[in-house]
C-alpha cells in the first residue's frame, strides 16, 4: 500500500505520522510525508512585495525542509525501522499551494492509496465556517483518507459502520486487508431508521411496533453477520450491532460507549456539487466521531 502523510509541524499531524506504528504490521510499500507552503497565503500576507514575498518563501522552505527531515525519523521510529533494514519506501516531498488541494493532487500523482492526515478538532461551527483541513482532503481526495484525532499508536477495537452498499463492502475488504493488526478486535455496526414515525409510535400497539420494525432488524441483522463471517475466516475476533433509531447519533454513541480507537466508513464518490458541501453519513460521523475515521473511497487499494 502507498501512503501520503500530510507534515505540518502541529501537534496533530504529528499524531498522524506516529500512526503508521498502527500500520506497521502490514508494512506499506511506501510512505511519503508531504509538507505543504501555502503561496497564496504568503501572497496574501505580504502583498505587493516581491522581495518581502521571495524571502517568507525561503523561510518556510528551510522550515518544511527541517521539518520533514524530522518527520522522516518519526516514521521510520513509528513503523519499527530507526535501526533495522527499511521494508517501507520513505520519501519526503515539499510543494507549493492550498494545502488540501494540494495533498488531493499529490496523492492522485503518486497513485497513493492512503492518505493519513491529522485534525485539530474544530467545533462543529468553526468546521463548518471556516473547513478544517482534514474535511477539505476528505471532499477532494479520489482515494481513503484516515483522520487521526487522537494519538492512535495502536489498533486495539476498530468498528465498522456499514449499511447494504457496494460502498461498505469494500470499506470492510480495504480495513481487512491493509489496516487491521491480527489482534484487533472489530465491532461491525449498523444502524437503521425507524419505519414508524414518533408521531405513529404513540397510537401503536408494542406488537404492532415489533411487527413493522422486524423486517428492518432482520435485513440489517443479515447484512452484519454477512460481514461478521468474512472477518471471521480470516481470524479477527468480531462483535455487531444492530440498531433502530437516527443513524449518526446511533454509531457515534456505540463508539463511544466502546471507547473504539477507530471508525471505518465507506464513502460513494462524490459530484462536484457534493464535495462543495458533503452533507452526507460520512461527512457527519467524520465530524462527530469521537475516534479517528477511515473514511474509504472507491473499490479499496490496488492489491
Amino acid at each position: 500500500m502507498r501512503i501520503l502523510c500530510a507534515a505540518d509541524g502541529s501537534e496533530h499531524s504529528q499524531w498522524g505520522t506516529q500512526a503508521l506504528e498502527a500500520l506497521a504490521s502490514r508494512e506499506p510499500e511506501q510512505v511519503t510525508l508531504l509538507h505543504v507552503v501555502d503561496k497564496p497565503a504568503i501572497q496574501a500576507l505580504v502583498g505587493k512585495n516581491p522581495v518581502g514575498e521571495r524571502r517568507v518563501l525561503a523561510a518556510m522552505e528551510k522550515a518544511g525542509g527541517i521539518l520533514l527531515r524530522d518527520a522522516a525519523r518519526s516514521a521510520r521510529v513509528a513503523l519499527g525501522q530507526a535501526a533495522t533494514a527499511p521494508r517501507t519506501r520513505i520519501q519526503t516531498l515539499l510543494s507549493y499551494g492550498p494545502p488540501a488541494y494540494t495533498i488531493a493532487k499529490e496523492a492522485r500523482r503518486l497513485r497513493t492509496d492512503l492518505i493519513i492526515t491529522g485534525s485539530r478538532g474544530l467545533s462543529d461551527i468553526q468546521g463548518f465556517l471556516l473547513g478544517s483541513v482534514s474535511r477539505q482532503v476528505v471532499s477532494a481526495a479520489a482515494c481513503s483518507v484516515l483522520v487521526v484525532k487522537q494519538p492512535m499508536p495502536n489498533l486495539h477495537r476498530v468498528a465498522v459502520a456499514v449499511d447494504d452498499s457496494k460502498q461498505s463492502r469494500s470499506a470492510a475488504r480495504f480495513l481487512r486487508s491493509h489496516i487491521l493488526p491480527e489482534s484487533a478486535t472489530v465491532t461491525i455496526l449498523t444502524s437503521a431508521e425507524s419505519p414508524v414515525t414518533d408521531l405513529a409510535k404513540r397510537y401503536l400497539s408494542e406488537s404492532q411496533l415489533a411487527e413493522l420494525t422486524k423486517p428492518v432488524i432482520d435485513r440489517a441483522t443479515a447484512l452484519v453477520y454477512g460481514l461478521r463471517d468474512e472477518f471471521i475466516k480470516e481470524g479477527y475476533s468480531v462483535t455487531t450491532q444492530v440498531r433502530i433509531g437516527h443513524v449518526v447519533e446511533t454509531i457515534v454513541k456505540d463508539v463511544e460507549a466502546n471507547r473504539d480507537e477507530l471508525l471505518v466508513i465507506g464513502s460513494r464518490d462524490l459530484t462536484k456539487n457534493e464535495r462543495l458541501y458533503l452533507g452526507s453519513v460520512s461527512e457527519s460521523l467524520l465530524r462527530h466521531a469521537p475516534c479517528s475515521v477511515l473514511i474509504v473511497r472507491g473499490t479499496g487499494a490496488r492489491q
